[in-house]
């Protein structure tokens, strides 16, 4: 579940809908936990330009967070580094700050691109943190996509040793760069997870 809450939280994805971005996995990824978990207004808030960059409706983001923060129902924010940074800065360019609810999460998925200026993982989430009214312990880091074979998610709690948990078919394989095979006890090659 994405939350604890007795009613499904409203997702909103800071990434263009399905139809316009219909290679995008991480879109796939997005509609799908959307479908299977949020409420049914949830929605996307991106759209693609004429470059196939990603570009924020800044309204329509700012008009879901006001509404989740007066209707007091809960959030789940889903975007990119790039996208949240997007959103971050139209917060500050306007010095606003939201309280989002209660059970309300922010699902940050790594990766710039070159498509905004680059922040560490801790300024953007103190910001996330800041801006957005949520504790730390609210903002969930996947990782996957062209990084790695199979997704890996951080824990919501704070007493975890573990920084990241995968999946349980995640795989940790030796595998040769020149062939992308596993290679044999002993020898060296790429981690592949």
């Amino acid at each position: 579940d994405a939350c604890d809450c007795k009613s499904p939280a409203r997702f909103l994805c800071l990434a263009p809908p399905a139809a316009q971005a219909p290679h995008s996995s991480l879109v796939h990824m997005f509609a799908a936990v959307s479908r299977a978990f949020g409420a049914p207004d949830s929605s996307f808030v991106a759209s693609v330009g004429a470059d196939n960059s990603w570009l924020l409706d800044s309204a329509a983001a700012l008009g879901s967070l006001r509404h989740a923060e007066q209707s007091n129902q809960p959030l789940v924010l889903l975007g990119t580094a790039f996208m949240f940074v997007h959103l971050l800065d139209t917060l500050a360019q306007d010095d606003l700050s939201i309280t989002l609810p209660p059970d309300s999460r922010v699902m940050e998925t790594g990766g710039y691109k070159g498509r905004s200026r680059e922040l560490p993982k801790t300024e953007l989430h103190a910001l996330i943190t800041s801006r957005l009214g949520l504790p730390p312990t609210a903002i969930v880091c996947e990782y996957g996509m062209s990084e790695l074979s199979s997704q890996a998610y951080s824990l919501f709690t704070l007493h975890s040793s573990l920084p990241f948990r995968f999946p349980p078919w995640a795989r940790a394989l030796v595998t040769s760069p020149e062939t992308g095979r596993e290679v044999a006890d002993g020898e060296t090659g790429l981690l592949r997870i």
